[in-house]
């Protein structure tokens, strides 16, 4: 279960390795988390725009793995499966997040004491400039409407295949393609100011 230098790819692959983890192999599941704890951090939090909650998230994606291991079926790749999983999770927890409504009063200190603003120290003016841009592109896409926004996060940002998209927010792929050509335009047209 080691990457194989001669070509990048490993030597097991999704596929077999939930084959293996389903037949009782931990060590299967254990390869599975880390390839794709990250790759799921940075799907879910384009969603949330929480760090924290976007772990949170991957660690209940993981554990219903684990539970649900024999659920998966080789009809579909295991990538699209788990992350199906994964956006249901996200989805489920930003319909909460949307229902009640969040207040900073919590952040309020109640012993009237004054917090400690750490000072940031920024460092080059490039890293300063590429920090705003991508603010500036984050809010871009989270500006574009919802169907918009999940498919440009999908392809863009998290690099899946049209057709794992298609699984997952279960819509033909020309439809997938549509949506992110008319996504991208839209995102052309405001951030054409930031390529001047």
């Amino acid at each position: 279960m080691q990457l194989d230098k001669n070509n990048k790819n490993y030597i097991y692959s999704d596929e077999q390795l939930i084959a293996r983890f389903q037949e009782g192999d931990e060590n299967a599941y254990v390869e599975l988390v880390n390839r794709y704890r990250d790759k799921l951090i940075n799907f879910v939090y384009n969603y949330i725009g929480d760090l924290e909650i976007s772990e949170d998230i991957v660690q209940d994606t993981m554990v219903k793995l684990y539970q649900k291991k024999h659920y998966y079926k080789e009809i579909n790749k295991f990538s699209t499966w788990l992350y199906t999983i994964a956006k249901n999770l996200a989805f489920t927890e930003f319909r909460k997040r949307k229902q009640r409504k969040i207040t900073l009063f919590s952040h309020i200190n109640k012993d009237d004491k004054p917090y400690d603003i750490p000072a940031n120290q920024p460092g080059t003016d490039q890293e300063i400039e590429s920090e705003i841009t991508n603010k500036i592109i984050r809010q871009a896409i989270n500006g574009l409407p919802e169907k918009f926004k999940e498919v440009i996060n999908m392809r863009d940002i998290d690099q899946l295949s049209y057709e794992q998209i298609s699984c997952i927010i279960e819509v033909p792929i020309g439809t997938v393609k549509s949506r992110i050509n008319r996504a991208r335009l839209q995102l052309q047209i405001e951030l054409k100011d930031l390529r001047k």
